[in-house]
This record gives C-alpha cells, structure tokens and sequence, in this order.
C-alpha cells in the first residue's frame, strides 16, 4: 500500500468542518492541523503539503515539502531565499479578494468625496457644520495593476460614470470597463490624469517604492491616493509630505511601511488622511474561499495535473 501523502495544515482559526472537508479530499492524504506552534518543526518534518504559513525555520528541517499554498494573496512575507532557490511549488489564493478589497477601496474613495471623515468627528463633536462634498461620477481612477481586484474595482468604477485607466505589466485586452490599458512607461501620464489613484499591485523589487516624491508631484492638488497593496510599493515619508503640503488632497490607507502604525506616525494627525489597519481583505467568507482554491488545487496535485495560483518565485507574485 502505498505511503500516504501528508499535508500539514498551518492556519490559525481554520474551522474543524472545513478541516474534516479537506481530509475528504482523497484517501491518498493523511491531514494533520497544527495547534501547537511549539510542534511545528516536528509536523513539518515529513510534509510533502503545507496549507497556510510557512517560517523559515520549518522549510530548513522539512525533508519531503513539495508544495506550499499561501492563505493569502501576497506571499512576500514567505519569499525566503531557500524557498526562492528550491523546487518547492508555492501558489497563493490571488482572487478571492475582489470582493472585500474592492468594497473598502469604493468606500474609501466615496468617504473621501462625501467627507464622512469629517463629519464622523463633528458628530463626536457635537458640531452642525456643513462641508463641500463631491461627486466620482466624471471622475478619474488610475489602477496601478490590473488583477482581480483591480478588474473587480474598475467594473464598479464604471458603474459610478467614473473613467478608469489601468496600469498593466502584460498586454491584455481591454475590458469594456476599462478606458485605457497603459504599460508602466505609462505611469507618469496616468499620475497626471487621476482623481484618485489606486495602488492594488503586490510588492516587489520593481514596486518598492515606486509612489514616491517626483511621482506625487505629478499628481493633481485634487487628487486622492487609496493604498490597500502594501505600504512600501508608496514612499511614505513622501506621502505624509505631500498630504502636509497639499500636493494632493488626501488619502486612503489601510497598509502601511510599519504596521502596527506607530502611535507618534503623522498619519494619524492627518485629517485629510483616512486609516484602516490592513483589513481591506477581510470577509466572512475568506476561509471558504481561501479552502476552495487549496481543494482545486490538492485534487490537481494528485492527479498530477498543473497547479493554479502558481507563483512566480523569482518575479515575487
């Protein structure tokens, strides 16, 4: 009888059903979650899968470790030079959150437009005054990346008569919602023509920092800048230097360089700034779907079959 396939589960908070779901994939697995932290490196040792996090330290004394499915989306965090160099196939859940991260990101840009910001802390005020507010409708979003999220953004973009222009690494097709497909050499002329700026690409060595000052001071002193990728892919010293000095009108964050945010960041003083902490992604619904990418892709790992998701180590997404 052949030896059976294990796959560790390292994914705090998974639920119990969709555990037991996951050992019904096929009799060829044998399914361990991790509870104790404390135990990881035993777990790990003959894993041949490994659903969720990942240390540096796990991936040293794993002696079978084939495949690693990330939780998330961005797999930065698990980019480490050994896992980098290795044949181990990482792939991520890119996809499942267009949903919530392109809520918070048209919430956002309307909090900023209608200046719920403001009137919130009039109302913890207990102050009757009355603020100019604005419309996205005519408006201009500039999508620097062109995913799932981004695609999911721009159709709801359309659907308030905004005009959107997207930033796109590859050439693709243009969706009907799009107005322009650009290329990165691109990016200065999608700087001047935004209204609101929306950073959704992973981080990377091309993207760190790729927001920074003489980026900025393209931009329009109307203008909103809305990050919910990750903090470095803007300059935030030069962020928190052009909401002070009005090169734009204000912002949207919910990543930032330092997360927590320190208690002494000039973000906070902003308020033409507002702040979420890194939960754009969150849904009720992200361990549904997060276990319904990893089934596709466990059936396919054992038919033999080609993985989805699959990350390109080297590249960083």
């Amino acid at each position: 009888m052949p030896e059976k396939i294990k796959v560790l589960i390292n994914y705090e908070g998974l639920s119990e059903n969709l555990v037991q779901q996951i050992r019904e994939v096929s009799d060829r697995i044998e399914v361990e979650k991790l509870v104790d932290k404390e135990h990881a490196l035993e777990a790990v040792a003959d894993a041949q899968v490994v659903f969720g996090e990942i240390s540096r330290e796990m991936f040293w004394v794993s002696k079978k470790l084939r495949w690693v499915q990330g939780k998330g989306a961005g797999v930065d965090g698990v980019l480490f030079p050994e896992l980098v160099d290795s044949q181990v196939i990482l792939t991520s859940t890119s996809g499942i959150h267009r949903i919530p991260i392109s809520e918070m990101i048209m919430g956002m840009m309307l909090t900023l437009a209608k200046r719920l910001h403001r009137f919130t802390q009039f109302k913890l005020e207990a102050r009757w005054q009355k603020l100019a507010t604005e419309e996205l409708w005519g408006k201009t979003m500039g999508l620097v990346g062109l995913g799932s999220v981004g695609m999911e953004t721009a159709w709801k973009a359309k659907c308030f008569g905004m005009r959107v222009l997207a930033l796109k690494r590859q050439r693709i097709r243009r969706p009907a919602y799009v107005d322009e497909v650009l290329s990165p050499e691109d990016l200065d002329y999608l700087l001047r023509e935004a209204d609101y700026l929306v950073v959704t690409v992973p981080l990377t060595r091309e993207t760190h920092h790729m927001i920074g000052e003489n980026e900025l001071r393209l931009m329009k002193p109307t203008a909103y800048v809305v990050n919910i990728s990750r903090g470095a892919v803007i300059d935030n010293k030069a962020l928190i230097k052009a909401l002070k000095e009005g090169w734009i009108a204000g912002a949207g964050l919910d990543v930032f360089e330092e997360e927590p945010l320190p208690e002494d960041s000039e973000f906070w003083k902003l308020e033409n700034v507002v702040i979420t902490p890194h939960v754009s992604g969150g849904s009720p619904h992200y361990d549904e779907r997060a276990v319904e990418v990893f089934f596709g892709n466990l059936r396919r790992y054992l038919d033999g079959k080609p993985l989805i998701n699959v990350v390109d180590k080297k590249a960083g997404y």
